[in-house]
């Protein structure tokens, strides 16, 4: 198996969450610090998703899918080991849409993950490649056809699983977040 490198956040999800979470439109990250996690001889990944509400993408990958991204979010520069670059980039999702059904969905847990959402489908943005619900803020939810274009682009070094789906024939994974 190839070996290969991902970005973190060490000092910046903190502040990520806390915005995604409580924080007023002025406490937005404009700029944060990553550091990569793996030897330098490692294949850098594209898409590194070390926590599930901030996504980073290199700048190929931002450029390519750009138009559709920036429809739920904006990018936010990413600091690399200390160093300037516009290599790397935060999708940052600001659509937050309230389409959970609280009913039937599973209490979120402490860090905002629900193990079971039920999605009310007449409210789902499905137009939107990524959005955030109220009931976890901090948890990028992907619309069935952006994560399909991710998987075609990334194969192998993504993982994709299913939350929720109003296909009956689809079943939802176990434990969607349990990476």
């Amino acid at each position: 198996m190839e070996e290969r490198r991902s970005l973190v956040l060490p000092h910046s999800l903190t502040k990520i969450i806390r915005w995604q979470r409580y924080g007023p439109v002025d406490d937005r990250p404009t700029a944060i610090t990553a550091e990569w996690i793996g030897e330098p001889e490692w294949r850098d990944l594209e898409f590194t998703f070390g926590y599930p509400g901030a996504p980073i993408v290199s700048r190929r990958v931002a450029d390519l899918l750009r138009e559709d991204l920036e429809t739920a979010g904006t990018f936010v520069p990413v600091r690399i080991d200390g160093t300037d670059t516009d290599d790397y980039l935060l999708y940052l999702v600001d659509k937050v849409v309230d389409c959970v059904d609280t009913r039937r969905s599973s209490k979120p847990k402490r860090n905002g993950e629900i193990k079971k959402t039920i999605f009310l489908a007449d409210a789902l943005p499905f137009e939107l490649p990524a959005f955030r619900v109220p009931e976890s803020p901090a948890v990028v939810q992907w619309n069935g056809w952006m994560a399909d274009r991710l998987l075609g682009l990334f194969g192998d070094d993504l993982a994709a699983r299913l939350v929720w789906s109003a296909d009956s024939a689809l079943t939802p994974h176990h434990n969607p977040w349990g990476f």
